[in-house]
């Protein structure tokens, strides 16, 4: 099958094009790492959900470096750049943007920062509903509308979204259909040892680290649209959809585990995101077409916010970990 990458490069086989992706993907891993230290899954899941064209939730204690790591990564890929501190007296218009009258009596319409490729929505959960739902219109839409009128986003466009699962006073719940919009919920582990030792080193001396731009916005898009075409065996699409039929409490596919400690199950988008994020670990891993094993890499990140345990589930500390493991 013949493609286009980007408009420099015509006729160019979705062979070579894989095989491009999974340098470009090493160089990208290397300019990070120039920075960023340990966080290894981390990283690899929201380059995966990058070239899925979704979006990822940050968890994590403070000082993991996650608002440095998302910065650090745009700058890789040569996108512009965006940091919205969420509040909890944060509105609507001052993500979305607002008209204003301006000196000839006309309305004028300002952009507020999600007109950019990259969002870091730090803290996302400190924000009142009516704000979430307006990042809920574009993260899903692509696109914002403002006094009847509607504006497309920039393209590619991604929403990396940070929560702090200490504090809990005075925040706002995701509901699970903004969740449900996350292709991965991704949590950040303390780092070991060498890793924090390094990181000291790093941190506390008078060099800056500078990193490379990778990718251009032109070619992340023309890799996204490689990886919706790359093919899938109907033994995977099956696995992966029987996977999450597991998830979902008193069915024909449900275990025992799942009845007991779930109250709800993953939806079809679940099933839609392992495959597409099982075709980008592929090619990233030079593989022309995703196995198993290749859902299974990605299968907690997309389930583990998917799915509700019940309070018997909590109060015998079963974790979304256990359950979905033995769901394997």
């Amino acid at each position: 099958m013949i493609s286009k990458i980007t408009g420099q490069r015509n006729n160019m086989s979705d062979v070579t094009a894989l095989k491009e992706l999974v340098e470009k993907h090493k160089a990208l891993k290397q300019e990070i790492g120039k920075v960023i230290i340990g966080q290894n899954e981390a990283i690899d899941h929201i380059l995966i959900s990058i070239l899925c064209g979704s979006h990822s939730l940050l968890i994590g204690v403070p000082g993991l470096a996650k608002t440095l790591m998302v910065q650090t990564i745009s700058e890789t890929l040569g996108l512009d750049f965006k940091r919205i501190q969420f509040t909890p007296d944060l509105m609507p218009s001052d993500i979305l943007g607002s008209e204003i009258l301006d000196e000839t009596t006309h309305f004028k319409f300002l952009k507020g920062p999600i007109f950019s490729n990259i969002i870091l929505a730090d803290e996302i959960n400190r924000t009142p509903p009516k704000t979430q739902a307006a990042l809920l219109e574009a993260m899903q839409e692509r696109s914002v509308t403002i006094s009847g009128h509607q504006h497309k986003l920039a393209n590619p466009f991604f929403v990396l979204a940070t929560q702090n699962p200490i504090e809990q006073e005075g925040t706002y719940p995701l509901p699970e259909a903004q969740l449900d919009r996350f292709m991965f919920s991704i949590n950040l582990d303390y780092p070991s040892f060498n890793e924090e030792v390094a990181v000291v080193k790093s941190t506390t001396s008078d060099v800056k680290k500078v990193v490379d731009t990778i990718l251009s916005a032109e070619e992340i898009t023309g890799f996204q649209r490689l990886i919706r075409r790359i093919p899938v065996p109907d033994n995977v699409i099956e696995y992966a959809v029987r996977l999450v039929s597991k998830t979902r409490p008193n069915t024909a596919s449900s275990t025992k585990m799942v009845n007991d400690y779930i109250d709800w199950g993953a939806g079809p988008r679940a099933s839609q995101f392992l495959i597409l994020g099982a075709k980008a670990n592929a090619a990233v891993n030079e593989k022309y077409s995703p196995d198993i094993e290749d859902v299974q890499a990605v299968a907690f990140s997309i389930l583990r916010h998917r799915i509700v345990r019940n309070y018997k589930a909590e109060a015998e500390g079963i974790s979304e970990k256990q359950i979905i493991e033995s769901l394997f």
